[in-house]
């Protein structure tokens, strides 16, 4: 199967929509549990980047990034999210988002990219692993979902300048 990595268009949207609600009925990767619609996806054009996995017929996973905070001093960290279509894992579909996001966000001029991963995800761990993230710590009982504490591991990768500085 052939797969290419472009940026996210309009007609993502619904694509998008169907991963991210599959992830949230899965309750592996995000604390939300409401589905959401194509507006909210739409709403995330505003705050960062969005690629896609396309195989010609179907996005098969996407990855975004988001301000990590507003204050200026904090303009080159950026947080992401990554999730790929259960039928799609294992394919090496996230690997392909990955590196074209790192590269991206280099070009984009962000020294650094974190995120939060469910202790027990260990296929995004290790996939996080592979592309130079490093484990910061735990975040103990984060929040609860479905009525259970549930823990993070806080991931990062330097970047660009920044990396290069170690």
């Amino acid at each position: 199967m052939s797969v290419t990595v472009r940026a996210m268009e309009s007609r993502d949207f619904e694509a998008l929509k169907e991963i991210y609600n599959q992830v949230i009925d899965e309750r592996v990767a995000t604390f939300n549990t409401e589905h959401i619609d194509v507006d909210e996806i739409a709403g995330w054009t505003k705050s960062g980047l969005i690629l896609v996995a396309d195989s010609g017929r179907d996005v098969l996973g996407f990855v975004r990034s988001f301000p990590y905070r507003t204050r200026p001093c904090y303009g080159g960290v950026a947080q992401f999210s990554i999730y790929v279509r259960e039928s799609a894992r294992g394919l090496g579909v996230g690997d392909l988002l990955m590196s074209a996001f790192v590269q991206a966000l280099v070009a984009d001029g962000k020294w650094k990219v974190l995120s939060r991963v469910f202790v027990e995800n260990d296929a995004s761990l290790r996939l996080l692993a592979k592309h130079g993230f490093r484990e910061v710590g735990i975040y103990r009982r984060h929040a609860r979902l479905d009525g259970v504490w549930r823990d993070g591991v806080i991931v990062e990768r330097l970047l660009g300048p920044a990396e290069e500085d170690e």
